[in-house]
């Protein structure tokens, strides 16, 4: 199965807002479909860090 465009994960995601949204409930939407969408590219890329090695880094600030 062929995973949904952005732009197809965009247009689901303002379909379920209600008709009178404003602007920046809009663009939140899209702002959160955005970082989703980046979070699992990541993810399938295995760019990401376990738990226990983000612990030691912020151990370190």
């Amino acid at each position: 199965m062929q995973s949904p465009t952005l732009k197809q994960e965009a247009l689901e995601s303002l379909q379920q807002l209600p008709d009178d949204a404003d602007i920046d409930e809009i663009m939140y939407r899209l702002y959160v479909v955005d970082k989703i969408r980046k979070s699992r590219d990541a993810i399938e890329q295995g760019s990401v860090i376990s738990q226990e090695d983000l612990k030691r880094e912020i151990d370190q600030w």
